[in-house]
């Protein structure tokens, strides 16, 4: 593969290794307003692999990726201040995971579309030991 620096559809620059024309292998995306820079692995043009997104409103991924979405274990910390560590599908996190929340509240357990959803616990950092623990359903307690 070779290695190149040129303009994409739609502006923004890529820098990296190419194949058939297209981003392949090691690259570096930024985007055309520069909100937004991709550090890692492509395929046939594609976010495919290991990398890094940052954006300028402070949020950043690392982790998996497949056709251009978040898919496989990875790190997000978000502008909010909360930090999503665990398992993705799709672009939404899926399965296994960790949020932990600038209040100290911290969740443990399943997720489903972006929402706690299975079993999980959920505890506070205010002091008094208040735990949740149980079923979680699209994001609510229910036993």
């Amino acid at each position: 593969m070779k290695k190149d620096t040129f303009l994409m559809i739609g502006g923004g620059k890529y820098v990296g290794e190419i194949k058939d024309d297209k981003p392949n292998g090691q690259g570096t995306f930024t985007s055309p307003t520069g909100k937004s820079k991709w550090v890692g692995e492509w395929k046939d043009g594609e976010l495919n692999g290991e990398g890094t997104l940052f954006q300028t409103n402070g949020e950043k991924y690392v982790g998996e990726w497949k056709d251009n979405k978040k898919h496989g274990q990875g790190s997000h910390s978000f502008s909010t201040g909360e930090k999503y560590v665990g398992e993705w599908k799709n672009d939404k996190m899926n399965g296994q995971g960790t949020s932990t929340f600038p209040d100290g509240r911290k969740y443990v357990g399943e997720w489903k579309n972006d929402l706690p959803h299975g079993y999980g616990v959920q505890t506070y950092a205010d002091g008094d030991k208040t735990i949740h623990k149980g079923i979680w359903k699209d994001g609510k307690l229910i036993k």
